[in-house]
């Protein structure tokens, strides 16, 4: 018969070996996730010569700041034209994005109206269509308009996120109650103040959080941009860095221009993981307590 020490030590043993194996899965997503970045600041550092006579993740002569000066001055400076596209792109698109899923996912939420679960349900079904799927039927779209080669032939897609939408209801049931509003109502605020005064400041952490998303996802829209994008000038800079990767063959010096490129690519991802992951951390609890 088992003593309640012996019990208690199990319990204790059992405890350590659980957190040691979440720990060291952990560890190894870690080191998975990290490692090609790693490389990639490495690499970064090195000249032409270094980069092929050196262990990826071994330092050569010190290059960085001459890779970056070369980068940024290369072709007039394309790749700065490059990297601002990319920002209005995201920051814009996914702005106006995530103001348009916040307010359809409000809708649903505290409107009742004829055939909304319906709606809800074929706005659902939109989350399972892949994008690369309705690529050629948005460009065919976008032939029609004339906005192809345009910065509208990014910029309108980005509006539609379905899976915004849901994000956005979800956050709406835990973040704002129905006795707020009802009382906004009894003062006498309208609908659209409601929203903008009430509702929205209250879905603070569901906004960030939906941006969030829709940051990572324009910034890395490579597709998209392929099919709509013939001017190099409109180009994203992961794009951009395409193309410069596309002629390594036949020119091995451009190797340390998308290497380097693709270091300060990825710098926006991090500053805005870094800025807003209190938000997003929130923003995931959404409607978990009551």
């Amino acid at each position: 018969m088992s003593t309640p020490t012996t019990v208690r030590r199990r319990a204790s043993t059992s405890t350590l070996l659980s957190k040691g194996v979440v720990n060291g899965i952990l560890l190894v997503a870690a080191f998975y996730m990290l490692m090609p970045v790693s490389w990639l600041l490495f690499a970064a550092t090195k000249n032409h010569r270094d980069l092929f006579a050196t262990s990826g993740f071994r330092f050569g002569d010190f290059n960085l700041f001459a890779n970056l000066q070369r980068v940024l001055t290369f072709n007039d400076g394309i790749y700065l034209r490059w990297f601002g596209n990319s920002v209005l792109y995201s920051v814009v698109g996914s702005a106006a994005s995530t103001l348009l899923c916040v307010a359809t996912g409000y809708a649903f939420d505290k409107y009742a109206f004829r055939g909304k679960e319906k709606l809800f349900g074929v706005v659902l079904g939109g989350v399972l269509v892949p994008t690369t799927v309705i690529q050629l039927p948005m460009y065919l779209l976008a032939s029609k308009a004339g906005i192809v080669n345009t910065y509208w032939a990014l910029l309108l897609p980005a509006l539609v996120n379905p899976f915004g939408v849901y994000l956005a209801r979800v956050f709406s049931e835990g973040y704002v109650p129905n006795e707020v509003l009802e009382a906004a109502r009894v003062d006498g605020a309208g609908e659209l103040r409601l929203f903008a005064r009430i509702s929205l400041p209250m879905l603070a952490p569901g906004f960030m959080t939906v941006f969030l998303f829709s940051f990572t996802a324009s910034w890395n829209n490579f597709f998209g941009a392929l099919v709509m994008l013939n001017d190099d000038s409109l180009y994203p800079v992961n794009l951009g860095l395409f193309m410069w990767n596309s002629v390594t063959q036949q020119q091995p010096e451009y190797y340390s221009l998308v290497i380097t490129g693709s270091l300060v690519a990825v710098v926006p991802l991090i500053v805005a993981f870094v800025c807003l992951q209190r938000f997003w951390r929130s923003g995931l609890t959404a409607g978990a307590v009551k």
